[in-house]
């Protein structure tokens, strides 16, 4: 089974560092003329699909804007991730689940074993009832060639009360998560199949990310603050891992495909410049 890592790897070296959200929130649907339902949103996240699922290297549905509408609505998130696989994106779906035991199995089985009908490439997770409660996620997205990105420094104001806070030994607490992951990616080759979410805006973190070994997904670019230039600040000697990813400043292209596929090339267009310099 080839891991996360190396798939990650060559389809960035592909199709180019970019990954794009299908965030499809009440407020998104209107700007398109769409109704806030269930036809709505079905009509919105095949666009999309359909627009970029053959040319973005990732893809990353937000799990919560298709969940609202209850079984239709996963019913369409399950469609959906069929159409960008069978398009050639990788896909990341952004829950942010994080557990103990049994409960972390059974998400690790809902989005990494892949006889589930909602199997991605990846998840997004969070650490906070510790790294090691993750294990389950780990194992199984060893086991079949997936990927786990971590919440370790995020974008909003609330985080740094707790990712910024010292433990005993010194550390904050997101320089423990970015070290246990480091410990986590250990020798793989040409990356590691288990990442951290960073975000763009929060600058300079001073944090060291220098040994991750593994990918650095960068949110909040685009309509929530952050420029592909951004990303030299936050990531310095580690911008060769970066996977830059926009939501809104793509997606406020639409409805119409040519446009989104515009945007999303010059959204990459602005990565690649600042990921060539590095």
């Amino acid at each position: 089974m080839e891991s996360f890592g190396a798939r990650l790897h060559r389809a960035v070296t592909e199709r180019g560092p970019l990954c794009v959200g299908i965030d499809p929130h009440p407020g998104l649907l209107a700007r398109w003329g769409f109704e806030d339902d269930v036809r709505g949103l079905d009509r919105f996240a095949r666009t999309v699909t359909e627009a970029l699922g053959d040319r973005v290297a990732v893809v990353k549905p937000q799990s919560a804007f298709f969940e609202r509408f209850g079984s239709r609505g996963v019913a369409i998130l399950e469609s959906t991730i069929r159409q960008l696989r069978d398009a050639g994106s990788l896909v990341l779906l952004d829950v942010k689940r994080g557990d103990i035991g049994s409960t972390v199995a059974a998400y690790a089985s809902a989005y990494l074993d892949p006889s589930s009908p909602v199997s991605v490439d990846a998840v997004t997770a969070s650490p906070y009832l510790g790294v090691g409660a993750l294990a389950p996620m780990f194992e199984l997205a060893a086991e079949h060639g997936g990927g786990v990105f971590v919440l370790a420094l995020t974008s909003n104001p609330e985080g740094a009360a707790v990712q910024r806070a010292r433990t005993a030994d010194g550390r904050t607490v997101a320089q423990t998560v970015v070290d246990e992951i480091s410990q986590l990616n250990a020798g793989a080759e040409p990356l590691g199949s288990f990442g951290l979410v960073v975000g763009a805006t929060i600058g300079d973190t001073g944090h060291d990310l220098s040994g991750v070994n593994g990918p650095l997904l960068a949110p909040g670019l685009g309509a929530q603050g952050a420029t592909a230039a951004d990303l030299r600040v936050v990531f310095g000697s580690s911008l060769p891992a970066v996977l830059p990813s926009y939501s809104r400043e793509v997606l406020n292209a639409g409805p119409d495909p040519d446009a989104l596929r515009a945007a999303a090339d010059r959204a990459l267009a602005d990565c690649r410049a600042v990921l060539a310099a590095r």
